[in-house]
Order: C-alpha cells, then structure tokens, then sequence
C-alpha cells in the first residue's frame, strides 16, 4: 500500500527516546490501526506485509466463555482482509468427527481465501475427585468419588508456530490470536528477525473463587507486551465485538 505524505498523517515513534531515525521506528496511524512502515521511499510510505494466525480453539473460548460473545469467523475474516489489510490469514480449527456445520464453515473460508489447518478434537478423562466427610449421625468417615467428566482438547501449536517462521522476517507483521503463553518462545525468535508482533486476546479479569481473578492472556505474554520498546503489541479482542461477533 502506498500513500504520499500530507494531509492529516499521524506519526509516533515507536521506541520512545531510542535515538533510532530509521522509518521502522515509527507507525501510521490510519483508520484507527496502527501501521508498521517498511520503509520511505521518493515520499511514499511503504508499509510492512502483514499476516494473521487464528488459534480458533483458544480465541473462541476467549470470546465466549469471557467476554459473552460468540465469534463469526466470516466476519473476522473481512475485517482482517479488509480493515486491517492481511495479506494472508490462516485459522488453526478443532472439529470432531461427524461436525458438517463446522466443516462447511471453515470450506467455506477456505473458498474465501483464507488458509485452514484443521485438527480434529481428542477426548481425555479428567481426574475424579475425592470427597471426604462424616456421617452427621455416627460419624462414620465416608468417602466418595465424584467423577469430573471428559474434556475436548485440539493442539494445533505445531502447525502455527510452522506458519509463522515461514513468514517472519523485518519486512513482516503478525498478528497473534491467542493468549497461550506456549508462544513466548515463537514470539521472541521472530522478533530477532525484526518481526513485528501484535498479540490479539483479552486481558479482562474473570474471578476463580471469592479472592482470586484469572485472564486469558498468560503471564509470559503479557510481559513481551510491556517490556520497553518492546515491538510486541497488546490488541484488546473485546475492542472488536461489534466488528467480529455473530449475531443472534
């Protein structure tokens, strides 16, 4: 995309008081996106190719379980092809057996042009609790097994992480949809090429108990956002809602 100076431009320096004069140190902000700049050339802004990873399972739970609303993929995939101009977007599904709605749905952004890696879901039994107590008559100890149930458990990490040192590189931007922090790792190895990171998830607090909160953006992550001159991003998914949830 290329865009001449004037007009009602916005630039901030990415690293503040770096010292750094090259046109990788700043960002454009336009439409209410900021833009990473590849460079300047003959009074043009050049801007840096960019890419987004869904990890769908992490991101839906985020969505819902969280913030209260369901995503619409197709939507997701407009806006991100649209508004923030991916070249390319991949999805990173789980689907179980038999599922032909959710196949058809991610077919049909495939069709769209978006790159799918599906997976199907595995099923494991989660660990039975024991529960101790005492006949309120006898006082007999009496113990009980409570089972917990199975849970639905997709890892499609390889194949992002793959994805993404495919396409890292300085003149490259990526937007993350996940708080998992098993990407710490990917995410510093790409910013040593010169990558651009910007984390998409939620960091709003929900309680666990009377006196504990936990966030879907993990520990790890949140602290590659918040490191000075850091050129890893926090985008808050919940500032999306309206642009990306499915209607009822």
């Amino acid at each position: 995309m290329f865009l001449k100076f004037g007009g009602d431009l916005d630039f901030v320096r990415a690293e503040e008081g770096s010292g750094r004069e090259s046109a990788r140190d700043f960002v454009f902000r336009f439409g209410g996106a900021d833009r990473w700049i590849k460079k300047i050339k003959n009074d043009k802004i050049i801007f840096m190719k960019r890419f987004a990873f869904i990890d769908v399972q992490n991101t839906e739970t985020t969505t819902l379980k969280v913030l209260k609303f369901a995503l619409d993929h197709e939507k997701l995939f407009s806006y991100l092809k649209d508004k923030w101009e991916c070249e390319k977007i991949f999805f990173y599904p789980g689907i179980q057996h038999g599922d032909d709605s959710r196949g058809e749905l991610f077919t049909k952004l495939t069709e769209l042009g978006s790159v799918v890696r599906p997976k199907y879901f595995f099923t494991y039994k989660n660990e039975d609790k024991i529960a101790i107590t005492n006949c309120p008559k006898c006082n007999t100890e009496i113990t009980q097994r409570i089972e917990m149930g199975y849970s639905w458990k997709c890892n499609c990490d390889v194949e992002l992480t793959a994805d993404v040192l495919d396409h890292a590189d300085k003149n490259t931007e990526i937007f993350l949809f996940s708080g998992d922090g098993d990407f710490e790792f990917l995410i510093q190895k790409v910013i040593t090429k010169g990558c651009k990171v910007s984390i998409v998830s939620s960091a709003k607090r929900m309680p666990k108990g009377p006196r504990y909160s936990t966030s879907r953006l993990s520990t790890k992550l949140r602290k590659l956002t918040q490191a000075s001159g850091s050129p890893v991003k926090f985008i808050e998914i919940d500032n999306l809602k309206f642009q990306i949830k499915k209607e009822a």
